[in-house]
């Protein structure tokens, strides 16, 4: 009888889903056909576009997003390389994409940033113009994407509990409950979800975070229970396809190399190339704007290796700054000494913290950066001689180093995952060397093992708990020999983009009102996109150039997956495994 009555429910619930699909696949086909267009997300008031006269263009931040709108300014607006100035506060350009160190000291990873074929959708068509450093020829899209379809990912061990055993996660362990409530939600108008998180949507279905699907999707993203609701309904929807693969992680789209090297550094070079400026250790402490309503830079105050100096802006220039970043004030540890307490304010959310007084329309870093002890966690890089532990890695997860993604420690009391990546992982890494890197998101909580918080941990103290997870603990003398170093990082914001919000917190790429003044990050307001990837911050970027300069040429859309039936009915069978 039970069967029958489970089987009427999903019967009624594929009935309501098809109705759905229905309306859905002609919004899908609407926007699939259209062959104009237009960005909806620009509120200021564009000039006219570049002429080939003296308009200067100043960067706030040397992060990825303000590299691509100096790309997209040489490219699409003819502006000449010298007129791009890039102002960097740290010593290196990169932002959150990192990936620093020598064979001699050891290698670091902050993250990892996963990149997806399907959705990152302006990423590669600028990629796709930016050339190899390795492959002459051939583009940085095309580097990546061939690498990746050469080294598949296929994670065979996802989730492995406290007994060593890796599980079965076919199935997202849903209630019917859940499923209906993940469903509503995908459906709920974003505007009724101000300042709610997750935990408050599943309030009374404290069973969902137990389900498979929950520490997957949770460790992939690094999103916590006390996260935007609006922040994890984006993810469902935009990332819709990855859902009926979210336990094997096939979907994740791999560089040869680090961030830093593999996309990062051709950027660079290219930007160079054409003469961009580039201005490191120098940070931009204050910005002036005009009197009146509107919003118009006219200088910029600058600290540039300790020397304090003003850049004035004249009628034609524009500014676009970086609001905030997620890996500001990271701190780093080694294998005899824990990650410090982070005692720098974040360079790029102070300086949004002065200018959004000073004219409406410009956000509230607040909610962002308000709370450390929600925003923060510590990832750790583990760098070897030889290949030893990697190849009892890989025999205790069936993965090759390359192939496996994320490995999570569900019962971990610091929710520790890892990351095995193809090896070399470095431009510099000697082939003899091997490197991993891993993280945990709960890192106030006393380790299972390690009787002390993550965040006090030494790099030695961190790997003596991830062995105990792995069952290898009766190995640590003998692989700690082979230990070139073990870097944790404690990174106080890397979780601020997904805080509980409401929707004014986060500025738009061009406020309204602003004639020469644009933000780019992960804490800009962009409609249907998700923040924490790639993809947002180039097409922070866009916007932002497009938008100032007045260039009518076409921005790559959000791809509608979540309104393609074929996708839909997909994501349903999944739900029901």
């Amino acid at each position: 009888m039970s069967e029958k009555k489970n089987l009427g429910k999903i019967l009624a619930w594929g009935a309501a889903t098809a109705a759905a699909g229905i309306a859905a696949k002609k919004t899908y086909d609407y926007y699939k056909s259209r062959k104009d267009q237009k960005e909806l997300f620009s509120n200021g008031q564009p000039k006219e576009p570049n002429q080939g006269g003296n308009q200067k263009a100043y960067f706030i931040g040397g992060g990825l997003g303000n590299l691509a709108g100096a790309a997209y300014l040489i490219r699409d607006c003819n502006m000449p390389g010298e007129q791009i100035t890039i102002y960097e506060g740290m010593h290196i350009l990169g932002g959150s994409n990192d990936g620093i160190g020598t064979p001699e000291k050891g290698f670091v990873c902050r993250g990892g940033r996963m990149l997806n074929e399907e959705t990152y959708e302006n990423f590669w068509e600028l990629f796709r113009t930016i050339p190899s450093l390795e492959h002459p020829g051939r583009s940085v899209t095309e580097e990546i994407l061939n690498f990746d379809h050469a080294h598949p990912t296929f994670a065979k061990a996802r989730l492995i509990d406290k007994d060593g055993k890796i599980l079965d996660v076919t199935s997202m362990g849903f209630t019917q409950k859940e499923r209906m409530a993940l469903f509503r939600l995908m459906n709920t108008p974003e505007h009724k979800l101000d300042d709610l998180t997750i935990e408050e949507w599943f309030a009374d279905m404290p069973h969902f975070f137990t389900t498979n699907f929950w520490y997957m999707w949770q460790t992939t993203f690094a999103f916590q229970k006390w996260s935007s609701l609006f922040e994890f309904r984006r993810y469902m929807r935009r990332m819709i396809l990855e859902f009926s693969r979210i336990n094997t992680l096939e979907g994740v789209t791999r560089t040869q190399y680090n961030q830093y090297d593999s996309v990062i550094r051709p950027l660079e070079l290219y930007l160079r190339k054409q003469g961009v400026v580039f201005s490191e250790n120098c940070i931009v402490k204050d910005i002036d704007f005009s009197q009146g309503d509107g919003i118009t830079v006219e200088a910029l105050h600058l600290k540039d290796y300790g020397v304090e100096r003003k850049v004035e802006l004249t009628d034609q220039d524009i500014c676009i700054m970086t609001n905030a970043c997620m890996t500001d004030s990271a701190t780093l540890g080694d294998l005899n000494t824990p990650a410090p307490a982070p005692q720098l304010r974040p360079i790029s959310g102070e300086l949004w913290s002065k200018i959004a007084v000073k004219k409406p329309g410009l956000g509230n870093p607040y909610p962002f950066f308000g709370d450390v002890h929600e925003t923060n966690w510590e990832s750790f890089t583990v760098t070897s001689k030889g290949n030893k532990l990697l190849k009892m890695i890989e025999q205790y997860s069936g993965n090759v180093p390359g192939s496996g993604a994320l490995m999570t420690f569900k019962d971990s009391k610091w929710l520790l995952s890892i990351v095995v990546a193809a090896q070399p992982h470095f431009i510099n890494q000697p082939m003899d060397q091997t490197i991993f890197w891993g993280y945990g998101l709960y890192t106030n909580e006393e380790g299972d093992y390690v009787k002390k918080p993550m965040k006090d941990c030494t790099g030695e103290e961190i790997f003596t708990e991830l062995l105990h997870h792995l069952h290898m603990e009766d190995k640590k003398e003998e692989l700690i020999q082979d230990v070139v170093d073990i870097i944790p990082c404690m990174m106080p914001y890397v979780d601020a983009q997904f805080q509980p919000r409401k929707m004014a917190d986060r500025p738009h790429v061009v406020p309204k009102g602003s004639t020469n003044f644009a933000m780019v990050s992960q804490f800009v307001e962009i409609p249907d996109d998700m923040v924490f990837t790639e993809e947002y911050s180039v097409r922070a970027a866009r916007i932002a150039v497009y938008t100032l300069m007045g260039v009518k040429k076409k921005i790559c859309p959000v791809t509608p997956y979540a309104m393609d039936p074929k996708v839909l009915v997909k994501a349903l069978k999944t739900s029901y495994r």
